[in-house]
């Protein structure tokens, strides 16, 4: 169902996906939109290596939750910083595309503990990761992007 890579050779191996997903901050969620159009939305996320989740955290309303809510469907696609060699002016990066359904978490537990985890891959401020969590905490929804299929690669610009 999912199509293989073309350009094998710049192939990403499971663990370095998982090292992109794990460490990089952002990445856009594809949704399919309204009136069938693509929409694709920056989040920030959480890659939980316990249950292979991509987890992001949302208000309760709006465009992403009515497409989410219409179809399940979504690819999520993270980008690393990239780095350039010595002597050359092309940027080579590495990209990760997940393809998967979206599940809304219900326990309140899992939603706190994932947002401060989430939290933490932004700041070590605890008082702010406290206060934040008792403000918008109660507010929060929280889905998870449960994946069924997920292929990267590195890329040299040209």
């Amino acid at each position: 169902m999912f199509r293989k890579l073309t350009r094998i050779k710049q192939k990403l191996g499971d663990a370095e996906c998982v090292e992109i997903l794990k460490n990089e901050k952002r990445g856009v969620l594809s949704l399919i939109g309204d009136g069938g159009y693509p929409y694709g939305v920056p989040m920030n996320h959480f890659y939980n290596e316990e249950d292979g989740r991509i987890y992001f955290h949302s208000g309760r309303t709006g465009h992403k939750i009515d497409a989410i809510n219409a179809c399940g469907k979504a690819s999520f696609c993270v980008v690393d910083g990239g780095r350039k060699e010595e002597g050359d002016w092309a940027l080579r990066f590495r990209s990760v595309i997940v393809f998967g359904t979206i599940e809304t978490v219900e326990d309140r537990g899992t939603v706190y503990n994932i947002a401060e985890k989430l939290s933490r891959k932004f700041t070590d401020d605890e008082a702010y990761i406290k206060t934040e969590l008792e403000r918008s905490g109660p507010a929060t929804l929280m889905f998870a992007l449960v994946p069924e299929h997920i292929t990267g690669k590195t890329v040299k610009e040209s």
